[in-house]
């Protein structure tokens, strides 16, 4: 999983415990409806309390626990929740803990802390073998009569798993009293809310993350029969199709509506479009290909209104020609973006989502220019980034995952993903185009950067989407991009696709 925020799909059945599921209804959000709400209810698979003056006596079967000081003897419960993989679709927004009391709490402060040892059991725990206490998760104090104490978990609680907590109060001569897990379902309850995991109006997901590829790059095959393959290969169909047109090129072609509108298999549609080509950022920005913009706008609105990702002339910085008057400055493209965005929405294009895709090159980060790329919040609905990372260790962009994402011109300076989720922290940001590539006189492995990939995601969740750019030659000639390199490979790269966190509903 993506360690801290990826969840695993399937039903909740803690434990052999029972799980009840209660539907709600969140409210609205500032740009869509959020997706329903629901509530799973685990109890404890595991809860005891340890007595310092009796170190080696368990006290497993006890309805009560106990956590206090009194007359040097110090009490703590400890507690463990086993949260099996949770409905598809779905991801944490919230937990809470719920203890019930047996009599009167007496207002003392009681500390809640995570455990990072979860292999004691209720029936063997004693003080003598009671693991070391983690972080403080949550401080109560609670009404003197109160018959429940509820902590707040924050984000400790993110998916499935094992978690284990201790509960202990500094208080003297004072001795907390709740109810065990013999007493049913009055004792111990952690309560997960979880959100189903659906796209917004800008195609962005409630939770997890967008999943695609372009596949089949600088070859003669269909791209829908290259994209199914890809699909079959890496076990998980794509969930966003990329493709690539140019100039009067109308699209979306009928193949790539179909692959949208594959019943048991939906995707968005996702194209790179350089509507520029044959002329110039300036001509287009100045109105010279007006009859070009319109024609696809017609287009759409008669053949395609379904939502779609639209990336305008991606990794312009290649392209950049910084002389004054070559029609391909810097500010040249920023200015053709605008324009063409704005007449495809004056043309009553509404289902566009537009894209600017980097590629995050440090040279060209570094250039004075890079900067004036960038078309404006108003006209840029997600920020897209293509990168890619070599696995010949020692080489040129040799490194892990994180590798494409914390580019930056020298090391003392911000990487591309930190300046997009700093200076453009409400524009959601996406992998556009992403890959592991060796040298075809090469055989390197890179099911090593594979495995990376998870963990190192974890670190970046302004990461939205990530599609993955298959092709075993770039239009460089010496570059295999493929994931099917080797079985290694192909079994890490399959262990990446099969990740939970990557399902998101399209209905």
């Amino acid at each position: 999983m993506f360690k801290s925020r990826i969840l695993a799909a399937g039903l909740v059945l803690t434990g052999g415990a029972m799980v009840a599921a209660v539907l709600g209804t969140a409210g609205p959000a500032a740009a869509a409806p959020e997706p329903p709400e629901t509530t799973l209810r685990v109890p404890a698979t595991d809860d005891t309390y340890v007595s310092s003056a009796r170190p080696g006596q368990n006290f497993g079967d006890s309805p009560k626990l106990a956590a206090g000081w009194v007359s040097g003897d110090t009490k703590s419960i400890y507690l463990k929740f086993t949260v099996d993989p949770l409905p598809p679709n779905t991801a944490v927004s919230g937990a809470q803990l719920t203890l019930t009391t047996d009599g009167a709490t007496g207002a003392v402060p009681l500390t809640l802390e995570r455990l990072s040892g979860t292999s004691w059991t209720q029936k063997t725990l004693t003080a003598g073998t009671a693991p070391a206490v983690g972080l403080q998760v949550a401080k109560v104090i609670p009404a003197a009569d109160a018959r429940a104490v509820t902590f707040d978990l924050g984000t400790t609680v993110t998916g499935p798993g094992v978690y284990a907590f201790a509960l202990t109060s500094a208080v003297t001569e004072a001795v907390t009293r709740f109810l065990s897990s013999e007493n049913g379902l009055r004792g111990p309850l952690l309560t997960l809310r979880l959100n189903r995991c659906v796209l917004g109006i800008k195609l962005v997901p409630s939770c997890h993350v967008l999943w695609g590829a372009a596949a089949g790059g600088f070859t003669t095959m269909p791209r829908d029969k290259a994209l199914k393959d890809w699909e079959t290969a890496s076990g998980r169909t794509a969930t966003v199709f990329h493709t690539y047109h140019l100039g009067d090129e109308l699209f979306p072609t009928a193949s790539e509506i179909a692959m949208a509108s594959d019943a048991q298999h939906p995707r968005v549609l996702m194209t790179n479009w350089k509507v520029d080509y044959g002329t110039t950022w300036a001509a287009v920005a100045r109105g010279d290909v007006d009859k070009r913009i319109d024609r696809l706008a017609d287009y759409l609105n008669a053949k395609y209104t379904d939502r779609f990702f639209l990336v305008i002339h991606h990794e312009p910085e290649n392209d950049v020609v910084a002389s004054a008057g070559s029609g391909m400055t810097a500010g040249d493209f920023a200015a053709m973006f605008r324009h063409t965005v704005k007449r495809l929405r004056g043309k009553g294009v509404h289902n566009a989502v537009s894209v600017m895709a980097y590629m995050g090159n440090e040279r060209w980060m570094a250039q004075p220019w890079w900067r004036d790329l960038y078309p404006g919040d108003d006209v840029v609905d997600w920020i897209g980034l293509d990168s890619y990372v070599n696995s010949q260790p020692g080489a040129y962009h040799y490194g892990t995952f994180t590798t494409i994402l914390d580019r930056a011109p020298t090391r003392s300076a911000e990487g591309i993903y930190a300046w997009a989720t700093t200076e453009h922290r409400y524009v959601p940001f996406m992998l556009a185009e992403w890959g592991v590539y060796h040298s075809l006189s090469r055989t390197d492995d890179k099911s090593r950067i594979y495995n990376t990939v998870l963990g190192d995601l974890s670190q970046h969740p302004a990461v939205k989407a990530m599609l993955y750019f298959d092709t075993a030659k770039d239009d460089q000639g010496d570059r295999d991009i493929s994931i099917q390199t080797s079985s290694a490979d192909l079994a890490a790269f399959r262990g990446v696709a099969a990740d939970p966190g990557f399902t998101v509903a399209l209905d």
